[in-house]
């Protein structure tokens, strides 16, 4: 059976959809202009991220006083052991850097809402811990998080759709545990 093609011609892996001289390593071809396809595609993830992002930021800010990269913070201590992580792999969690980590946890302490815990097992790590009052507004901002979710993103598409998004998402960043 022969493989499939791009509009441009070239051979796709059956696997992975990945143009053969992306796989293969030579990027000759990729530094060419992307095509009107390539382009959507591109130019769409980041409006449609830069807008729900947007939107989800304006209303958990509004109601809850928490931006969404707070919010966000929150959720995975939330839904760690024990409310609590190790700084860099927050930041991880996070996708932030760690000096923007710090600077949002210093932010976070101040407002009460988490708070330093040293490491028993190594003195230089530091934990951030989720406090009662973090959990309390955390729970509260919950349902606007999902209400502004379901009502820009996911009402756009069916249960099928979701399930191809999904799948094609992890194909770039593949999920590795429960809090993605």
């Amino acid at each position: 059976m022969e493989p499939e093609r791009t509009e441009s011609g070239q051979r796709l892996s059956a696997t992975s959809r990945v143009p053969a001289y992306i796989q293969a390593g030579t990027f000759s071809a990729a530094a060419e202009d992307l095509n009107d396809q390539e382009l959507r595609a591109w130019r769409g993830l980041l409006r449609a991220h830069a807008s729900l992002a947007k939107v989800l930021d304006a209303e958990l800010e509004e109601r809850h006083g928490l931006p969404m990269s707070s919010y966000e913070v929150l959720h995975f201590l939330a839904g760690s052991e024990q409310g609590r992580m190790r700084m860099c792999d927050l930041a991880e969690q996070a996708q932030m850097s760690r000096s923007g980590l710090t600077r949002l946890v210093d932010r976070l302490e101040r407002d009460g809402l988490l708070e330093r815990c040293s490491c028993e097992h190594d003195a230089r790590g530091a934990y951030a811990c989720l406090t009662a009052s973090g959990r309390e507004r955390l729970s509260e901002a919950r349902s606007t998080h999902r209400s502004v979710v379901r009502e820009h993103f996911l009402s756009r598409f069916s249960e099928q759709e979701l399930s191809s998004l999904a799948e094609l998402w992890e194909r770039i960043a593949p999920c590795c545990g429960s809090s993605c």
